[in-house]
């Protein structure tokens, strides 16, 4: 049985092992959730944490000594960062829209008086702007300070290029090193459908339907944008920037990864796994997955802005306050800027939509209202937030094969 399959039935059977418990046995479910679920959910949560620094390092390193010309690195640089700026815009205008037509603020009694949420401050643009430069990079690595790991490995990565025939070893060291951590990516996938079937009987068992009950149709319109950004945004992608490649076998050769993304709720820890089937299963060569991908898993959050959108004007819908045309275009560009602007901070999600409720004077302590289910809704947007760095790479990919063939006329 191959290993998507594996994980697309531990996913299944994860979620009906805790709905199952979650309503006929709670008490039954916290035995397991102690014992078997958050300890097989945890292995491979730290399993592939494991590798992520030194699989970045490696790879963006080699990203750059693998594109050579300067003026290539520059063109996928603006190419790449160019479409995350474009897809995260769309993602939230049709969030909003949905919610603007639906009105999931509308629907139900929600209580008001007693929403409190504690929004930690995010750093400003300018801040994360100059905090990129890391002062030690091993405190960075340590810390997992991905925009700095980033930065260094790029640093390097350069220097290896310019000297490249005094670095010939280095180079070979560091693809070898590169070798390794891919070969225990492989070693780690085996037991990605044990691990994914525990985070998910965890997630959905701790969750279950009250808290969906309570929030439906906000739950079924972020579910329906993130449906509806994949298959149109990223399927478009595929095809009409990515050589007309099928978006169908685009979807199902990164399955594996969305399914461990879905399972796991970070971008940054299902990294190496991502890259890995984007090499083996899209045809993206190492030096464009070295490049794009850890760089889309830092600041490309198209899932989380659509999440931003749907949250932002049901917030305003229970609150009774209509907000003007300016007021959703500083939706739009707030959650655009704040999509890089507070790349690596822990729960970077509701800390990005504090600054779009604040910045059109919306109360913060709206958020209390749909923490209930965001952990369910996380799952969801990090699977669609690596499909686009993957959609992105595979864009790359065509557009440089179109460039050399036109050079070779």
């Amino acid at each position: 049985m191959k290993i998507t399959t594996k994980i697309i039935i531990a996913l299944l059977v994860g979620a009906v092992v805790g709905i199952i418990l979650n309503v006929t046995a709670p008490n039954v479910f916290e035995v397991l959730d102690t014992w078997l679920f958050y300890p097989l959910g945890q292995i491979f949560l730290n399993l592939i944490k494991m590798l992520v620094v030194p699989i970045v390092l490696f790879s963006i390193i080699l990203g750059f000594t693998g594109l050579g010309d300067p003026k290539k690195l520059g063109r996928i640089g603006v190419r790449t960062i160019s479409y995350f700026l474009v897809t995260t815009a769309i993602a939230i205008v049709i969030a909003i829209s949905l919610a603007l037509i639906f009105k999931p603020g509308e629907v139900g009694t929600f209580d008001t008086a007693n929403a409190e949420f504690n929004a930690e401050e995010a750093p400003p643009v300018s801040d994360t702007l100059l905090n990129m430069i890391p002062a030690n990079p091993f405190a960075a690595m340590t810390s997992g300070d991905m925009l700095q790991i980033i930065v260094f490995a790029a640093f390097i990565g350069f220097a290896l290029t310019m000297l490249r025939e005094k670095t010939q070893g280095v180079i070979k060291l560091i693809e070898q090193g590169n070798e390794i951590m891919m070969y225990l990516v492989g070693v780690v996938m085996k037991f990605a459908p044990y691990g994914t079937f525990g985070l998910i009987a965890s997630a959905i068992g701790s969750q279950g339907f009250s808290a969906i009950k309570a929030m439906g149709l906000y739950f079924i319109l972020v579910v329906a944008a993130l449906i509806i950004h994949l298959i149109i945004v990223y399927g478009g992608t595929v095809y009409f920037l990515g050589g007309r490649k099928n978006p169908l076998k685009f979807f199902k050769g990164f399955t594996p990864a969305m399914g461990v993304a879905f399972s796991t709720s970070s971008s940054n820890a299902v990294l190496p796994i991502s890259m890995e089937v984007a090499q083996e299963n899209l045809k993206v060569p190492k030096h464009i997955s070295s490049f794009v991908q850890p760089l889309g898993a830092t600041i490309n959050m198209d899932g989380t802005a659509i999440m931003q959108g749907v949250a932002t004007i049901f917030i305003a819908q229970v609150y009774g306050i209509d907000l003007s045309i300016g007021q959703l275009v500083t939706v739009v560009l707030t959650a655009v800027l704040a999509s890089i602007g507070t790349a690596g901070v822990p729960g970077v999600g509701l800390i990005m939509l504090a600054m779009v409720l604040q910045s059109v004077g919306l109360p913060v302590e709206g958020i209390a209202l749909i923490l209930g289910i965001d952990r369910l809704l996380d799952m969801a947007r990090t699977a669609v937030n690596i499909t686009g760095d993957a959609a992105c790479a595979v864009y790359n990919t065509a557009a440089e094969e179109r460039r050399e063939k036109k050079l070779a006329k």
